[in-house]
């Protein structure tokens, strides 16, 4: 009779995700509301990104909940933008030495904000809800210094490290499985 292998598939990229919030949350306690509020209380990486995104955009002009509220209905449109945000994930964890979980790039690493945050710009954009797109684009480049045109195309698997002085114009497009540094301007067509 032959024997039969059992092959456990890999932790999906969420539970990797919400396993090192756990661990933070009991090293570090006083961090443990963040890990709750921004990881451990979310079904899913649409609900935890978009409460991120809010989080970091959220502003006197526009309250994180409709920030939250927009990046989910995009969300729920296009799966695909959580499939990138994936992809971006995955490649700085590749590609970056330095990092330790995905946690960091998650929660703390601009040039990875700056480009979820530009995918619902970028979808807004595409609706021609172009004020609130520009007004998404603002706040990134305010908060990350990190200033991506939402008409600009880019792909997935992007890794923007440090991302301060990142300029990508209207006219711009980068493909699949980029890696760039801080201090880069792409675009214009003279």
């Amino acid at each position: 009779m032959a024997k039969l292998e059992v092959v456990s598939a890999a932790p999906s990229l969420w539970s990797r995700l919400r396993d090192a919030a756990a661990e933070a949350a009991a090293r570090e306690p006083g961090l443990a509301s963040q890990m709750n509020a921004v990881v451990l209380s979310h079904d899913d990486l649409a609900g935890a990104l978009s409460f991120q995104i809010a989080r970091k955009l959220g502003d006197d002009e526009l309250n994180a909940m409709t920030v939250r509220e927009t990046c989910l209905a995009a969300y729920a449109e296009r799966p695909d933008m959580i499939a990138a945000a994936e992809a971006d994930l995955r490649a700085v964890e590749e590609r970056d030495p330095a990092i330790r979980s995905l946690l960091q790039p998650f929660l703390y690493f601009k040039g990875f904000q700056a480009l979820q945050a530009w995918r619902v710009a970028n979808w807004l954009w595409t609706r021609d809800r172009t004020t609130l797109a520009l007004h998404f684009q603002s706040r990134m480049s305010e908060l990350f210094q990190v200033d991506v045109h939402p008409a600009a195309r880019l792909g997935q698997g992007i890794f923007i490290d440090h991302g301060t002085g990142v300029v990508i114009g209207e006219t711009a497009v980068v493909g699949d499985d980029v890696s760039m540094l801080h201090g880069v301007t792409l675009g214009g067509t003279g």
